[in-house]
């Protein structure tokens, strides 16, 4: 008889491989009150605005923050993304008050593709601020989005 696997990682990735039509109405027409459901994704807290930084510009798809339960567990999700000139670790802006992180939150998000390198990190602190990290004076950030900022609360 198979195992079944219930961690963190084969949650992730059954939430990830679930399609988006499945999911898509009933996730946004769920209140961010709903009670979590055992093996189900609820919307913890719904989408807010970044504030961005000066120098910090919105791409098409204002940056934008939320928190789902999937299985249980808290995500931190960010969509949307932004442009700029960032030749250092850079400050890109500030969660909303409503939304806070119990520890630095990190993950891997694409950028422009430059040298060959097309991944930055972005990091959510305890404080609220965002920071991009990766660019460099011979190897700028100019844009980043956001839409596979997914990461583990807890």
């Amino acid at each position: 008889m198979p195992r079944i696997s219930t961690s963190r990682r084969a949650l992730l990735t059954a939430a990830v491989a679930v399609p988006a039509a499945a999911i898509g109405a009933p996730l946004l027409a769920t209140p961010a009150s709903a009670a979590d459901v055992p093996g189900g994704i609820s919307v913890v807290q719904d989408w807010q605005p970044l504030t961005l930084a000066a120098g910090v510009t919105a791409a098409v798809d204002v940056p934008a923050v939320r928190v789902v339960k999937i299985a249980g567990t808290d995500f931190l999700q960010m969509r949307g993304g932004f442009t700029g000139q960032f030749t250092a670790d850079t400050v890109i802006g500030t969660m909303p008050t409503t939304i806070t992180v119990p520890k630095v939150v990190r993950a891997v998000c694409p950028r422009n593709n430059s040298a060959g390198i097309n991944s930055c990190r972005v990091e959510v602190h305890t404080s609220g601020r965002i920071t991009v990290f990766g660019g460099t004076a011979t190897n700028d950030i100019t844009w980043v989005t956001l839409d596979s900022y997914s990461a583990v609360l807890a």
